[in-house]
């Protein structure tokens, strides 16, 4: 089981600087998911930059309802120590 988000800042070029509830920290790219299914509206970066805490299930989530669980975050953000 991954640690969740606890706090999430939106960056350039569909990437999320993400901090985990261990501490560490780490950067996710979104863009390959952009383009894909209910993600698509995740290209316009005023929507992106929309991203929110989603604390109840320990991830992170958009107004229309995109989201990623904790596990795809973590297991595939570029973390801090993989620098």
């Amino acid at each position: 089981m991954s640690p969740d988000v606890v706090d999430v800042v939106p960056l350039a070029n569909h990437k999320l600087a993400l901090t985990f509830e261990n501490g560490e920290r780490g950067v996710f790219d979104c863009s390959e998911y952009v383009h894909k299914g209910i993600f698509k509206e995740l290209q316009d970066e005023r929507y992106f930059r929309m991203v929110q805490l989603w604390r109840e299930a320990g991830t992170i989530r958009w107004p229309h309802g995109q989201d990623f669980s904790p596990d795809t975050l973590y297991l595939n953000a570029k973390l801090e120590s993989d620098r």
